[in-house]
């Protein structure tokens, strides 16, 4: 695994979206998108938004803003292995879903959907309405990996962060890359 884009929407989930950054650089570069609407969540559920930018900056091998539709992400002739969009907003899951590229989040994912390349969306939202399901179920045929953070216990869980690692476990299995974020299910 080479490249990786991580798009970073003005949904809840900040934190699955740090770890997913932060997990996926141990195994290839990661480029991140993140939306302004996205900043603005960071504040009330990471504390510091100067913070959580730095943490991402860190792991990032580049950074970029949701008007910065002129980044090499933007074209299909740049190398990428996929895309993850964690949190994805259910506007951003329209965008997707309706080829609407009007940011960079969209736009790298459409470029994923025309190359071939595997795009993970992580929806947060509930309860989902229709229009939210009929635009999950586009995604899914058309071969996008929709894995939206469900709560699990079968891992034993200890603490709230336990889940977030789940969710971000799951997320790795959708590039194949091996974790530790949780022990799989043993029924014995």
């Amino acid at each position: 695994m080479e490249r990786v884009i991580v798009g970073i929407t003005g949904a809840s989930g900040i934190p699955i979206a740090v770890r997913t950054v932060e997990a996926l650089a141990e195994h290839a570069e990661v480029v991140t998108v993140v939306t302004d609407a996205a900043e603005s969540v960071m504040t009330h559920e990471s504390g510091s938004r100067e913070e959580t930018m730095d943490r991402l900056r860190d792991a990032s091998a580049a950074m970029y803003g949701e008007s910065d539709i002129h980044a090499p992400i933007a074209s299909g002739s740049v190398a990428a292995d996929g895309m993850v969009i964690v949190p994805a907003s259910m506007a951003t899951v329209s965008d997707v879903a309706t080829g609407r590229s009007d940011d960079l989040v969209a736009r790298a994912a459409d470029v994923c959907l025309k190359e071939r390349r595997r795009l993970v969306v992580v929806p947060r939202e509930t309860p989902l309405s229709q229009l939210h399901l009929e635009n999950l179920t586009k995604l899914a045929e058309l071969g996008v990996d929709v894995v939206p953070p469900m709560l699990g216990f079968y891992f034993d869980p200890e603490e709230p962060g336990d889940f977030v690692d789940h969710v971000v476990g799951k997320i790795l299995e959708r590039f194949d890359l091996d974790h530790d974020r949780y022990d799989a299910w043993d029924p014995s």
